[in-house]
């Protein structure tokens, strides 16, 4: 049976973000898949310490020296035949745990050779799922496309595959705006803007976590 990982970088564990990743694995189960939400925040870990010991020469390639509670997850995903990586926008960037993750996971199987930099065990589909409060207008002035393109190139040197990306903008951040310090935003308009749009974006991660097992098939 084919596996496919969901890893949430976000700290709400029902958030936008979650609720994306959890509509792409009953894709991945309607394709046959068995799927695992992994939540990234409840984990103690740490990014790359640039100790550069998955490059020796004398050792085994692709495993991260750091050792723990990331350590496990980053085996595990060698198993897996497809993964999404799910991460709010924070500051127009992914978010600190997101970045972490993918400095452990991408870098330890990247080797400095010319012939075949990356010594990931297998080729993979993926996805990148993202989630703000900016609009699409917002996003587009402050160039986060160009941002973001450097994890697709990153994903795509170690896994073998372009992923797939799924952009949800001006998502509603809070239940009661009132509560909060956010007069900038007019809380009917952000509730009327995902309800016009939220089904889709579901609907369209369904088909993307489907679609990412399906490949993984031909792989």
């Amino acid at each position: 049976m084919k596996k496919l990982f969901a890893i949430n970088g976000s700290p709400r564990r029902n958030g936008n973000t979650a609720q994306l990743l959890q509509a792409a694995m009953r894709g991945a189960e309607a394709a046959g898949a068995e799927t695992e939400l992994i939540h990234l925040y409840p984990l103690h870990f740490k990014g790359c310490i640039s100790c550069f010991a998955c490059k020796l020469k004398d050792r085994e390639h692709g495993i991260c020296a750091i050792k723990d509670e990331l350590s496990p997850i980053l085996t595990q995903l060698k198993e897996a035949d497809a993964i999404i990586f799910g991460s709010p926008i924070y500051f127009m960037n992914l978010s600190a745990c997101m970045v972490a993750f993918l400095e452990r996971f991408l870098f330890s199987n990247y080797l400095y050779t010319v012939e075949n930099s990356s010594v990931f065990p297998k080729t993979m589909p993926s996805a990148f799922f993202y989630t703000m409060n900016a609009t699409e207008e917002q996003a587009r002035q402050f160039h986060l496309e160009d941002k973001l393109a450097m994890y697709d190139m990153g994903s795509e040197n170690i896994l073998k595959v372009k992923p797939c990306r799924l952009m949800a903008y001006n998502t509603v951040q809070f239940k009661d705006y009132s509560k909060y310090e956010a007069s900038m935003f007019s809380e009917a308009d952000k509730k009327a803007y995902r309800e016009a749009n939220w089904p889709q974006l579901c609907e369209k991660a369904h088909t993307i976590g489907k679609s990412l097992i399906e490949s993984a098939v031909d792989l």
